[in-house]
């Protein structure tokens, strides 16, 4: 991988209202503390388009908010075909949307998609849960979910960048 090309990382649920933007914002700040966040572009969409234009989910901002880390910026979107050309890394949060995402896909670019917990193999979990018809517990557990799994891709990625080819 080029030392200078920008990683494009996208993360993907359904209704990009709760897993998807707590994973990008999670994401984000953890480039941030390592002085990286130069070297990507993160967003994040969704396979339906429910909530396109609305805030995070208010319990997915404020469990984000109570571990540092503001979401309110970001603004659900729908998955676009032409994101499969655009972005390096697709990590679906679930099961069903990692299936959606790879029925949709062209097959020279099946390789991009994956599942998000695939990076925190200390989880049992394959799939992160949706926790909008839950309580706060579901929150917290996403939220825990997505930390680990995004310390994992982190290292996955930044040890591709380093090695040498």
């Amino acid at each position: 991988m080029n030392n200078n090309k920008q990683i494009k990382v996208l993360f993907v649920c359904m209704g990009n209202i709760c897993r998807s933007p707590t994973a990008e914002g999670v994401f984000t700040h953890l480039v941030e503390k390592h002085g990286t966040l130069d070297r990507f572009l993160i967003d994040s969409a969704g396979t339906h388009a429910y909530h396109i234009g609305e805030e995070p989910d208010a319990r997915a901002q404020q469990t984000a908010r109570q571990r540092g880390i503001d979401l309110s910026h970001i603004r659900a979107r729908k998955f676009a075909r032409t994101d499969f050309e655009m972005f390096d890394h697709i990590l679906a949060m679930d099961t069903d949307n990692y299936d959606i995402l790879h029925a949709a896909c062209p097959p020279g670019l099946r390789d991009k998609i994956k599942l998000f917990l695939d990076y925190a193999p200390e989880r049992e979990e394959s799939d992160v849960p949706d926790p909008y018809y839950g309580g706060q517990n579901g929150f917290d557990h996403v939220f825990d979910l997505v930390e680990d799994a995004s310390v994992g891709f982190y290292s996955s990625v930044m040890t591709k960048v380093t090695t040498p080819n």
